[in-house]
């Protein structure tokens, strides 16, 4: 690896499994004159042990490792090295994966469609506050985000009740404490009838005593005051 010129060298930790694309990243990074390749690893455990005395500014990691995923790299990273920019570079291009990578800590997400030269590029943004990602990736985060954002309907526990006026009228004297036998008096028919409209809007608000009554009425606007 290149020893640092200078201090304004961007120290960069490769974790990828891939041979292939390992050589060709590393060429491509060793060749860039603001960089410094300082760790690369090619396993989880690996890049795991890495960290624990690592200085880096940018973490290029790919997530499926052979042993486990590049994930808990990121998520170590971001607790040990706060201030360190993490990339992520697979092939992994579904929602999962994606929301689980920003989740932990990644502010860049690219497919391994990308060339190594613009690889480079991106470190170079991710490093100066970018957040460098796939356009595939973006799309899929931003139609999450308009989902997760869309207009709510309003929703209630239960269905708006329509009493008769009959109902309505009885509710009305429940509500202002009026007993079975006093509503009977004054709407003028059976004891039995009004208990029998009592039950009708228990049944319609979906409760079971006086006070349910009352409050679920007061609730679905059923009630003035």
């Amino acid at each position: 690896m290149r020893q640092p010129s200078n201090s304004t060298l961007i120290r960069v930790m490769l974790v990828e499994d891939d041979v292939d694309f390992q050589a060709t990243l590393i060429a491509a990074i060793e060749a860039a004159a603001d960089m410094q390749l300082t760790a690369i690893s090619s396993t989880r455990a690996q890049a795991l042990q890495e960290l624990e005395t690592a200085q880096i500014d940018v973490l290029l990691i790919d997530l499926g490792l052979p042993d486990g995923s590049g994930i808990d790299v990121i998520k170590a990273a971001h607790t040990k090295l706060p201030a360190c920019n993490i990339m992520v570079s697979t092939t992994f291009g579904d929602e999962m994966h994606v929301m689980q990578s920003l989740e932990a800590g990644a502010s860049g997400y690219l497919l391994k469609d990308s060339e190594p030269t613009r690889m480079v590029f991106e470190i170079r943004s991710l490093y100066h506050g970018g957040s460098p990602i796939s356009p595939l990736i973006a799309r899929q985060i931003l139609t999450r985000f308009r989902q997760d954002n869309a207009p709510k309907q309003p929703t209630t526990s239960k269905h708006s009740t329509t009493l008769s006026a009959r109902e309505q009228e009885v509710l009305e004297y429940i509500t202002r404490g009026f007993t079975a036998d006093e509503i009977a008096a004054l709407i003028v028919v059976s004891r039995h009838t009004v208990l029998t409209y009592v039950r009708r809007i228990y049944t319609k608000l979906e409760v079971n005593s006086k006070a349910e009554a009352i409050y679920e009425a007061r609730n679905q606007g059923l009630l003035n005051g």
